[in-house]
């Protein structure tokens, strides 16, 4: 059976993140976790362990978008203050 959950929460966690930069102190702890376990995902998809290779490259991705987004609410606040 393979193990495919990291891969998942780390799309998901990806998505959550890229979608709520708005929220940007909520954004940049989940962009994190959704690069980690789509990291550890693509790690277990490498070793054989998963099957979604690709729902975990996707949440890193994500995960980063978010971060960058959240980053850059970051320092537009900064910026209007």
């Amino acid at each position: 059976m393979p193990s495919n959950g990291m891969g998942t929460a780390g799309l998901v966690l990806g998505i959550i993140s890229a979608v709520i930069f708005c929220m940007w102190p909520v954004a940049i702890v989940v962009g994190v976790l959704a690069v980690i376990f789509g990291a550890i995902g693509m790690g277990k998809a490498r070793r054989g362990e998963a099957t979604n290779r690709g729902q975990a490259l996707a949440g890193v991705i994500c995960g980063v978008a978010g971060l960058v987004l959240s980053l850059v609410m970051v320092a537009f606040v900064i910026a209007t203050a």
